[in-house]
């Protein structure tokens, strides 16, 4: 059992894993390159507030939300296997101009927040933060190697009341590796060109995908069809996906269309519900285990089984806790103290 980062209780992964608890702590129980890929988009700085303590996004500072990212991604970097690839997407957000509120409105009741950060030490109201690039530039500086910026292009982008610039209607992928050698599979994600019948071409850093909505969760989840290219460029069947902001848990489905293993950490508890009855079938129903800190240096299950614990469960006991009313109550499994 891999003690390096200084803590004991690490486990071994064996199956799909979702991990509800705070993205650092969870991580610290992963061991070192025990993943293959990590696909995330992390909540967007002062655009959203989830309702759940400790949650990254409502920082005082946009300095101080990317520090916090970039302390989750160098746990990250920690379980990624050396030849492993990092597909990031983070959107941006503009300074309140002042406003300490933002108002709800009836196709996204979710946008409202009762308190937004100041706008940030040398800019101006109204102006573009750049969040994606100086979160792009400070992994960089920390010895990620930046590869590729991907444009997501939102053909059914929701509009925008704005009369003195563009609506906005794209987002950022980032493709960062931990070395400068790493697992690609060009061939796997190879287009069409336009116009031309069957002809393939390398696959552009344009992707055109829509914006898709999840039921339950009020707001636009990360699509598969833009998750789908990262696992197939990134990943081998059988392989591990970490996604440290697992939501709805998109990643966990596209991974198990594609005959990929996931690991998924959440803080929200009613995301991890979402997660767990979206991912179960008659053949697999999701671990949870839940994870909280007692100190920087203790950590303590407060429920949850181990992988080893799950991949010992036959199929039939899978189909009968598939059906049971409450699906994740079946899949929280309660350990003693």
């Amino acid at each position: 059992m891999s003690q390096s980062n200084g803590l004991s209780q690490q486990l071994k992964l064996d199956d799909s894993l979702i991990m509800q608890g705070d993205a650092m702590v969870a991580l610290k129980r992963l061991p070192d390159e025990s993943v293959t890929c990590c696909i995330t988009s992390p909540p967007y700085w002062g655009l959203r507030d989830y309702g759940v303590k400790g949650q990254i996004g409502l920082e005082a500072s946009v300095d101080a939300f990317i520090d916090s990212l970039v302390e989750v991604f160098e746990e990250v970097k920690r379980v990624l296997k050396k030849d492993g690839t990092l597909w990031l997407n983070i959107g941006d957000s503009y300074t309140s101009g002042g406003r300490t509120w933002r108002a709800p409105d009836k196709k996204n009741p979710a946008r409202a927040m009762a308190v937004r950060p100041d706008t940030p030490d040398g800019l101006k109201p109204k102006e573009l933060i750049g969040v994606p690039w100086r979160l792009a530039f400070a992994l960089q500086k920390k010895g990620w190697f930046l590869r590729s910026d991907i444009i997501w292009y939102k053909p059914n982008a929701h509009p925008e009341s704005v009369k003195d610039r563009p609506t906005k209607a794209h987002e950022y992928i980032f493709l960062l590796t931990k070395s400068e050698k790493y697992y690609y599979d060009y061939k796997a994600v190879r287009e069409r060109e336009s116009g031309t019948g069957k002809k393939e071409r390398n696959k552009r850093t344009m992707w055109a995908v829509k914006t898709v909505g999840f039921p339950g969760a009020h707001f636009a989840t990360f699509p598969s069809a833009l998750i789908e290219p990262c696992i197939r460029a990134g990943t081998k069947p059988g392989d591990f996906v970490l996604d440290p902001f697992f939501g709805s848990g998109t990643v966990g489905e596209a991974c198990n269309m594609l005959g990929r293993r996931y690991v998924g950490v959440e803080l929200n508890p009613d995301y991890v519900g979402l997660a767990v009855n979206r991912l179960t079938t008659v053949v697999h129903v999701p671990t949870v285990l839940k994870v909280a800190r007692i100190s920087d240096e203790k950590l303590r299950d407060e429920a949850g089984v181990t992988v080893a614990e799950v991949a010992s469960t036959s199929e039939g006991e899978r189909h009968e806790r598939a059906q049971a009313p409450n699906s994740e109550a079946a899949c929280s499994c309660t350990e003693p103290d």
